[in-house]
């Protein structure tokens, strides 16, 4: 099946280049509804977009829903977080997903102090969600602010999420990505659900969080989201990206918690 190719519609010149949406499935599954089980063309028309171009209502389903969440800078004036924390939209589709980031400002323009969070459906881009409390996250950040593509890199950490290309598909760590938009810098990061143990309520099999995923087993699987999303970011071998738990962050600070492992 050939490559499904968008580019967004123009905010400035930002993204330049056009963006391939082929690691992003088109059925829930993830397979090419017009093949059999051995890979072999079934026959049948493959229904796109392009065959109701008038009213553009075939749906690209993605394997989850995911919820676009913005924390707003605070105002100085003791600010409670719940009330920073906005849940924008939840969406479950590329042209969902595409019609959300061509109306929402880029990174670039957002106030000191801003976030994005995209988090799967149900999960509240908080260290202190049930779901979160556990785990950890991989995260990098760039200083040099003004030599940075930042919209672009954060596009493709999104595409990456909702294309199911940050971890193999039975891993189960991803939770979300996260961008924050600071003085000094911008962070990328990449939340996980555990720190590659197991965790209270993991149940017994080798699921992310299970008793049955050995932490040898855990590590590698976090190990190897870190190479994704340092891929991702197309960052030279010797920038390090670093994992660090949310209970040291928490205790510590985000910006101080000490590394558990780097890639």
């Amino acid at each position: 099946m050939a490559a499904v190719v968008a580019s967004a519609p123009a905010n400035g010149d930002k993204p330049s280049s056009p963006v391939d949406l082929s690691t992003i499935p088109i059925s829930p599954d993830g397979h090419d509804e017009n093949k059999n089980p051995n890979g072999e063309s079934s026959g049948e028309e493959q229904i796109t977009v392009f065959h109701d171009k008038d009213n553009f209502n075939v749906k690209h389903p993605l394997m989850h829903k995911w919820t676009l969440w913005f924390t707003k800078p605070p105002s100085g004036k003791g600010d409670n977080w719940n009330d920073l924390l906005k849940e924008v939209i939840t969406f479950n589709s590329v042209e969902e997903f595409w019609g959300v980031y061509n109306n929402i400002a880029p990174v670039s323009e957002l106030a000191l102090k801003s976030d994005y969070h995209l988090f799967k459906e149900g999960v509240r881009p908080e260290w202190e969600d049930i779901q979160n409390k556990h785990g950890g996250k991989w995260s990098y950040q760039f200083k040099d602010k003004r030599s940075i593509p930042i919209d672009e890199l954060w596009l493709h950490v999104m595409l990456a999420a909702i294309g199911e290309t940050l971890e193999d598909e039975d891993d189960g760590e991803l939770m979300g990505v996260v961008v924050n938009v600071r003085k000094g810098f911008y962070r990328i990061g990449v939340w996980t659900r555990t720190i590659g143990k197991s965790i209270p309520g993991g149940g017994d099999g080798d699921v992310a969080g299970g008793k049955g995923r050995s932490t040898e087993k855990g590590k590698e699987v976090l190990m190897n989201i870190g190479k994704k999303f340092k891929e991702v970011l197309k960052l030279p071998a010797a920038e390090a990206v670093e994992f660090s738990g949310h209970t040291d962050s928490a205790h510590s600070g985000s910006t101080r918690a000490k590394a558990k492992y780097t890639v």
